[in-house]
């Protein structure tokens, strides 16, 4: 599976047209992200890499997968629809993203060991980081207030949409209807989505991702 994936990334792989990294700006934290990884090549020579990721791509593009773009030293030298996998020494830089930011962001070397990229400072995940590194205290209590932003309209709002589904009338004849313990208004079920979408954008600028918690998208 691992294998197939890895194929299916390398050939998503477009080259580079050679153009210029343009620097983060100050307008840009939820509309980008920009990582860096520098690395030393067998012959002692130190190359740093870039990694840019437009945020608006994902929905500019027919896919809605978005685009992952690869600087070597200041310069594009390759692009590749999400996830991305770019081939680097000593392993890959392995690229992924959801609604909400990225998921991922890893260098992995050919030994299987993994290091995150380190974020522009600008950017809202170097911001997240800075925070982390400046004030960990407070740091893990806007973490868990995240988790509970997303636990609490999961608990209530799932047992509802079940019972919206049970009541469809194929799945009503075989399986019965579901009542749901939980009956909030419109209003109410709309506070709890912008809670959820809050906290799912703060556990991106951590590349936090859960497959149960934050969903695929």
């Amino acid at each position: 599976m691992k294998d197939r994936k890895q194929r299916a990334a390398a050939r998503r792989i477009r080259s580079g047209n050679g153009r210029p990294l343009k620097p983060f700006r100050s307008w840009q934290p939820l509309s980008r992200a920009l990582f860096r990884l520098a690395l030393t090549h067998d012959d002692g020579r130190r190359a740093v890499y870039a990694v840019d990721v437009p945020y608006w791509q994902q929905i500019l593009t027919e896919d809605g997968r978005g685009r992952a773009h690869l600087y070597l030293d200041g310069r594009h030298h390759f692009r590749s629809a999400l996830p991305a996998a770019f081939p680097v020494p000593g392993g890959v830089i392995e690229v992924d993203a959801t609604a909400f930011g990225l998921k991922r962001c890893h260098y992995v070397t050919d030994g299987g060991a993994e290091h995150r990229l380190v974020p522009d400072e600008r950017s809202a995940e170097g911001r997240r980081a800075r925070l982390e590194r400046d004030h960990p205290a407070l740091s893990r209590w806007i973490g868990v207030l995240s988790l509970l932003l997303l636990l609490v309209p999961i608990l209530l709002v799932v047992p509802q949409i079940v019972e919206a589904v049970s009541h469809v009338p194929p799945l009503a004849e075989r399986f019965g209807t579901f009542t749901s313990p939980v009956g909030l208004p419109l209003w109410l079920n709309t506070a709890l989505g912008l809670c959820a979408s809050t906290a799912s954008v703060e556990r991106a600028t951590r590349l936090r991702w859960n497959a149960l918690l934050d969903g695929n998208s």
